[in-house]
C-alpha cells in the first residue's frame, strides 16, 4: 500500500481542522499526501501554515488558469512554500503550460482536465461542442506536449489519458463504498481507481468528515 499515494483534500479555511487531519493520518500505514485548496491557501493563516510544514507531501491546488506570464509569475511567487505538486488548467493553453513548467523547478506540475463536477450536459451548457472523452483525449496530448509531470482527471477517463500521457495520473472524485456523490458527477472507489491505472487519488469528504481514524480503517478495507 505504501506505493499507492493518497492525497487528502484539505478543502477548508479552518487551520485547526487541517492540523487535526494531518495529525490523525500521520501514523497510518498508508502513503498520504495533503492537497491544499483555494479555501485554505487564501485564508488568513493558510500560507503561513503551509510554509511551516516539514517532511510531508504537499499539493498546492491553485488550478492556475491565466495568460502565460501570470501563470509563471504565480509559481515563482509560491516557490518558498516548496510544494511537491501544483496544478494548472490544461485549458490555459500550451504556451501557459510551457511557461509554468519552465519555472516550476522541483515542483511537479499537474495539468487539470475536465472537473469531476461536470458532465457532458454541463459542458454543452458552457459552449463545448465535443463530449468529455474527445476533450480529455486532446487535453492529454497537450499535457504531454507541454511535458507536464502529471494529469488530474476523473477516474472514468484514466484509461483514455493513459493512451496519450505516460506520467503520473491523479484522480479526484473518489468515494468510499456507500458514500454519497455530493456535487461530483464522475466518481468511483479507491480500489477501482488504482486498478484502472491511477498513480494517486484525491479523497476528501469520505475521509475527513466524521471519525477520521474509522474512515481510514474503511479506506484500508476498500483498498484490499
Amino acid at each position: 500500500m505504501k506505493k499507492q499515494l493518497i492525497f487528502i483534500a484539505c478543502d477548508t479555511p479552518n487551520r485547526k481542522k487541517v492540523k487535526e487531519i494531518i495529525q490523525k493520518t500521520q501514523n497510518s500505514n498508508l502513503n498520504f499526501g495533503y492537497k491544499f485548496g483555494l479555501e485554505f491557501l487564501n485564508s488568513k493563516n493558510g500560507r503561513k501554515f503551509v510554509a511551516n510544514l516539514k517532511n510531508i507531501i504537499t499539493f498546492g491546488d491553485y488550478k492556475l488558469a491565466d495568460i502565460p506570464n501570470t501563470c509563471a509569475s504565480t509559481i515563482k511567487a509560491v516557490k518558498d512554500l516548496k510544494f511537491n505538486y501544483l496544478t494548472i488548467h490544461i485549458s490555459s493553453g500550451i504556451e501557459a503550460m510551457k511557461a509554468a513548467k519552465k519555472v516550476s523547478g522541483k515542483t511537479k506540475l499537474i495539468g487539470v482536465s475536465i472537473l469531476t463536477s461536470l458532465n457532458n450536459k454541463s459542458l454543452k451548457e458552457i459552449g463545448f461542442d465535443k463530449n468529455i472523452k474527445k476533450i480529455i483525449t486532446n487535453q492529454a496530448k497537450l499535457a504531454a506536449k507541454a511535458k507536464l509531470d502529471a494529469i488530474v482527471c476523473s477516474p472514468h477517463e484514466i484509461k483514455i489519458v493513459k493512451k496519450f500521457f505516460k506520467k503520473e495520473i491523479i484522480t479526484p472524485g473518489i468515494r468510499l463504498h456507500g458514500d454519497l456523490k455530493g456535487d461530483q458527477k464522475r466518481v468511483t472507489t479507491p480500489k477501482q481507481a488504482f486498478k484502472d491505472g491511477a498513480t494517486a487519488i484525491v479523497i476528501g469528504r469520505s475521509l475527513v468528515k466524521g471519525n477520521i481514524k474509522k474512515n481510514i480503517q474503511k479506506l484500508v478495507k476498500d483498498l484490499k
